[in-house]
């Protein structure tokens, strides 16, 4: 059986395809449009998953959806009723919700098929449900409990029960207008980061500094029996007036989420491109601080509930790293699984697979502990990607080399890297999910402090406060962090061994931590080589490793690794087996 799994009309549109419960592939629409967070109808990525299937949409037999317009109906037309949020809000929401509700028409032109035969395929499965799918059962564990935390979706922040074999059994939800991802939304906006998705610069920021208004953060948000939470409405524009949101083909809009009062609580906010002060860091401090009260708040209550010791978490708050890194310290939990796309893209994987487990009653026989499902090109592509910019290279006075041996190429990659080389590279499929994990990386010595305002000031033009990322060998991961814990999709936040911090300043963050990747010779065997290679040159089991771009979508041709590279100062870039040289 094929499913085909989507995530539509929403940002990071996405799109997957399962047969008979095995992942086939899976891939963000901004990776082909090249818009970061992209919202709309993922036709190519629906395209490149039929291709990678060897199918077209006639042979799909379910079409699974993470939204449900029908869900909570009541509750939205009294909330509506209650509140009359203006006319801008409503329209915005009856627009995405009909768009919803008429995929079958969309699917349907784009495939030229008639409405009628896609119609009875299509499932739409609750945005939340979908996301506690997304993570059960694509997991390890037979039975765990499973939470979801986001901004919203279908009325509803927060989500959470139990996964048992193939069914999901959910327990309680904390219903709209309350939700931790609005309150680390708006946050975010009150610091001067306006951008869909900017909340991970913030958790950055938040190592800077002490969380001195934790207390003022306390009236914000309010912990209730049972799991619960509050926002404190007056703060937040969406539980009264509405938040205008776009989420038209391009990249995702969102309002102004806070209010005057929240203003009046914590002083003016910042504007976008004003100095950073230590009062704009501790505030950032503070409501990460508050956020994981509320976060280890739930927590703890559906350990209390399920009994169960290990734990599933999806939603867009799970991409949380630093709060991840604290579940074995500060809930009863001893396992945790987080998928590596843990936000709304990943609710295309978690809407599958609720129709193949759950719906269908298929006993579950797919684990993903690999992210690499998007798309892959031969040599031959590459080659013709490189004999295209042929001139620009010459002029740029590089050398271009095949080595089909890949020790000899690992070995002559880290020998560059030990040297102080800033290398691309670019191997096998793209990743699912926002992290670049090793096929389209950035990758330079950890052991150079400098390392960090070099791949600034000639790469990344970022701000300077966020942290790079460690991939290390998953054997010697407790060697290098507190935690021996493996995380392939780098999601948690760790300690670095104190006595080790001096020898890794560029993946050591200013609070002593690091978000690790471990590396395993089984999922990646190639990426593995290229840091054994370093560890056996140097004695340092671990690269830095940063997304393959440049302000934009992670690449995902070679043409774009190539475009990226002639036009940032990156020293060597590695295309599958062709080593390009820049002289320095």
């Amino acid at each position: 059986m094929l499913i085909l799994g989507l995530n539509a009309y929403h940002g990071d549109s996405s799109a997957c395809i399962i047969r008979d419960g095995i992942l086939l592939a899976a891939v963000e629409e901004e990776r082909f449009t090249r818009i970061k967070h992209w919202a709309g109808y993922p036709r190519r990525a629906i395209e490149y998953c039929l291709r990678e299937a060897g199918a077209t949409i006639r042979d799909v037999e379910a079409i699974a959806v993470n939204r449900d317009p029908r869900a909570h109906l009541p509750r939205k037309a009294m909330y509506a009723f209650r509140q009359r949020p203006a006319f801008e809000v409503i329209r915005d929401r009856l627009r995405n919700a009909v768009k919803i509700g008429n995929i079958d028409r969309d699917l349907a032109r784009h495939f030229g098929v008639e409405e009628k035969r896609i119609g009875p395929l299509v499932h739409h499965v609750e945005h939340h449900l979908a996301h506690m799918a997304s993570a059960f059962f694509v997991s390890p564990f037979r039975e765990a409990a499973v939470v979801s935390t986001d901004g919203f979706g279908d009325f509803v922040g927060a989500m959470w029960g139990r996964g048992s074999g193939n069914t999901l059994d959910v327990s309680d939800r904390v219903y709209f207008p309350h939700s931790l991802g609005l309150f680390y939304l708006a946050m975010t906006q009150y610091l001067g980061f306006p951008h869909y998705g900017d909340e991970y610069k913030v958790m950055g920021l938040a190592s800077y500094g002490k969380p001195v208004y934790l207390e003022s953060m306390r009236r914000i948000v309010l912990l209730q029996n049972r799991g619960h939470f509050r926002l404190a409405i007056e703060y937040f524009h969406h539980a009264t007036n509405g938040i205008v949101m776009t989420w038209g083909s391009g990249s995702p809009a969102v309002g102004t989420a806070y209010t005057t009062e929240l203003e009046n609580l914590l002083g003016p906010a910042r504007k976008m491109g004003e100095p950073i002060e230590q009062r704009h860091k501790d505030i950032a401090a503070s409501m990460q601080a508050m956020y994981e009260e509320a976060f280890f708040h739930v927590l703890n209550h559906v350990f209390e509930e399920t009994t169960l010791p290990r734990l599933c978490l999806a939603g867009g708050t799970a991409m949380n790293s630093v709060a991840n890194g604290k579940i074995f310290d500060r809930t009863p939990f001893r396992d945790v699984y987080i998928q590596a796309a843990a936000g709304d893209a990943g609710g295309a994987l978690g809407a599958a697979y609720y129709v193949w487990n759950h719906l269908r009653g298929n006993q579950r026989t797919f684990v993903m502990d690999s992210p690499y499902w998007g798309p892959e090109f031969s040599h031959g592509e590459i080659a013709a990607a490189v004999e295209e910019r042929a001139d620009a290279l010459r002029a740029q006075g590089v050398r271009v080399e095949r080595i089909e041996d890949v020790p000899l190429l690992c070995d002559r990659t880290a020998e560059h890297i030990a040297d102080g080389a800033v290398v691309g590279w670019f191997q096998g499929r793209a990743e699912w999910g926002p992290r670049a994990l090793g096929n389209r990386s950035i990758v330079v010595d950890p052991r150079r402090a400098e390392m960090k305002d070099i791949l600034n000031a000639r790469i990344k033009r970022r701000e300077s406060f966020r942290p790079f990322a460690p991939s290390i060998l998953e054997e010697y991961t407790g060697e290098y962090f507190e935690k021996d814990y493996p995380d392939p999709f780098m999601i948690k936040v760790y300690p670095v061994r104190e006595e080790k911090r001096a020898l890794i300043p560029a993946v050591t963050h200013v609070d002593g931590s690091g978000r690790l990747q471990t590396v395993s010779r089984r999922t990646n065997p190639r990426y593995w080589s290229l840091i054994e290679a370093f560890r056996k040159r140097t004695g340092i089991p671990i690269l830095l490793n940063t997304s393959f771009n440049e302000n934009e979508p992670i690449v995902c041709t070679p043409a774009e690794a190539l475009d990226t590279f002639l036009r940032t100062r990156m020293d060597v870039l590695v295309l599958g087996d062709t080593m390009l040289v820049r002289e320095r």
